[in-house]
Formats: C-alpha cells, structure tokens, sequence
C-alpha cells in the first residue's frame, strides 16, 4: 500500500494530478483543499496518500497534510459515502470547518455540500462526532473551543454562495472574502459582492 510520495508535480487540474516520482508518474486524486496549496508545475512536493484497491482499479488519493487523510479514512466509514463523495466532501469544507459542523451537528451546512442530503449528513454526524475529536489538523487540536472561523456571518456566507454561483471556487475564494467581510461587514451585501469581485479580479 502507498502512504506517501515525494516527486516532482508534472500535471494539476482542480480533480486530479500526476506526480514524477523517480521517472514513474503516479496520478492522484486531491480535494481542492490540497489542489489551491500545491507548487508550480515542475516543483517538489511531499503528499500523504490513501490507496484505494477495488476489482476494477487501483486509485490513489492525494493529501497534503496527514491529518487531512485521517478525515478522509473516517468519511469513508460513513455508510454511503465512497471515496469520490469523500473527496467532495473535502472540497466542500476545509477539514477544521467540516469538524466543527459536524461536531455542533450543523446539518444545514453539511447538506449544503453537493451530493449530501439531510439523511447522510445525519449519519455524518451520527458516526463521526466523537471520532473527529482527536484529530490533529494542521498541528492544532479541532475541538470546537479551538475551532476559529473569522468574520463568520449568514452575511458571509451569502456572499460566498454569491460568488460560488457565478463559477469561484469556494476554498480558493474564502480567505479573501473573509478579509473584505472583516473590514467592511456593516456595510450592505451587494456592496460586499462588489468588493470581493473586485479584489478577485484583481487577482
């Protein structure tokens, strides 16, 4: 079983990439969590892996952080979640903002991820609640006293579905967007659309 390669990235698309790992390429699947983190093509880079075997493949799933694939493995315990709605579900939400709607059993938010209904969210939380409590993401225990969301608002949120609906990806978009909410967040919503447009054009 492979649990980790270093090589160098050679091909990335927000699904998928192929590492050169001593002149073998090795494709892996990544949430977009680990694809907007990675190097410019031709750079090194290090990634946790989780392989899948089933009758008909051998796939590879690709992860930048170790805590990132322990959540991966739990999802995968979940009755009727595969590793491709895993993956989703990982592109959804980044893996502290997944701990904590699961751990408050936000289910409006898990719902909201596509492919998941109330019913799998249920199960989510049903199954996963306490597991999720002893991860370790990014060096920092993910209780919920621990979990920090800035400028957390149905504001926020608005505006991020706002922008998602016109074809921005979600965690690409976020942090920029909290930035202009923390700044501005008593000013009306369709000024703050503008401005998170505008700051995303600008690149």
């Amino acid at each position: 079983m492979i649990a980790w390669l270093n090589g160098i990235l050679i091909h990335k698309t927000p699904q998928m990439i192929i590492l050169d790992v001593n002149n073998v390429g090795y494709q892996l699947l990544t949430p977009s969590t680990t694809y907007y983190s990675l190097p410019e093509i031709k750079q090194s880079v290090s990634l946790y892996v989780y392989t899948h075997v089933r009758e008909d493949a051998l796939l590879l799933f690709g992860f930048l952080t170790e805590g990132e694939r322990e959540l991966f493995t739990l999802l995968l315990g979940v009755s009727g979640i595969g590793p491709k709605l895993a993956i989703t579900i990982l592109s959804g939400l980044s893996p502290k903002e997944l701990i904590h709607a699961v751990q408050k059993e936000d289910l409006a938010r898990l719902s909201s991820i596509p492919g998941i209904g109330k019913k799998t969210a249920g199960r989510m939380v049903l199954e996963l609640k306490e597991k999720v409590g002893g991860l370790s993401i990014e060096g920092q225990n993910s209780k919920v006293e621990d979990f920090q969301h800035p400028a957390s608002s149905p504001k926020l949120e608005e505006i991020l579905s706002a922008l998602v609906n016109l074809g921005y990806n979600r965690q690409a978009i976020k942090s920029k967007v909290e930035a202009v909410c923390q700044a501005n967040l008593q000013r009306p919503l369709e000024e703050l659309i503008r401005e998170s447009l505008k700051l995303l054009v600008k690149g």
